[in-house]
């Protein structure tokens, strides 16, 4: 599987599967590469072998991914590629010969809105979302929201961020968007 390359903004260290619309304007963007992470599903194809090829596996909480023979592999925190040479690894150590493995994400952890839209909550991720289209899958906003900025906290972060709300600002799997009151 060829992995997939997007921009990410630089300043929040995060990455993501599949195209992206550009960074903000005046952020700093970068080529990086998607990081399997907890909630996402991927499906696994290993050549000439029918009986485990095929099948989507869940990452756990713990980062783990359950494979038929070579039971728990970590994955957390990985690229595709990086997990494919694990379980090639893992299998060709006396369970498959020469096997050749290729994975495929295909369920992204969801991401998360809350503050001043109609329908806060949890919804699966799409590739290219932005926070507009975040907040129009919440139903829109309520008639106390900022437009002007949004607090975003990426998956893998402990804090939050304020970014000016831009046609373009991406979401990537995992993030809490927070849309805030307007001062009057």
């Amino acid at each position: 599987m060829a992995t997939i390359m997007m921009s990410s903004v630089l300043t929040t260290g995060c990455t993501t599967s599949g195209p992206l619309p550009a960074a903000a304007p005046g952020s700093v963007a970068a080529t990086t590469t998607y990081r399997i992470g907890a909630g996402d599903k991927f499906r696994l194809n290993v050549f000439n072998e029918p009986a485990l090829s095929g099948q989507e596996y869940s990452v756990n909480t713990e980062g783990e991914a359950s494979l038929p023979l070579i039971g728990l592999v970590k994955v957390d925190g990985m690229t595709p590629r990086e997990a494919e040479a694990e379980i090639t690894k893992r299998y060709a150590a006396g369970f498959i010969n020469n096997p050749r493995v290729n994975i495929d994400i295909s369920q992204y952890r969801p991401f998360y809105i809350l503050g001043e839209v109609k329908q806060p909550g949890q919804y699966p991720f799409a590739t290219g979302l932005t926070v507009l289209s975040a907040v129009a899958i919440a139903q829109g906003y309520t008639y106390r929201a900022d437009q002007k900025r949004v607090f975003v906290r990426h998956g893998d972060k402990s804090s939050e961020e304020s970014v000016p709300l831009a046609a373009d600002t991406p979401v990537l799997p995992g993030d809490t968007i927070r849309i805030p009151e307007r001062f009057f």
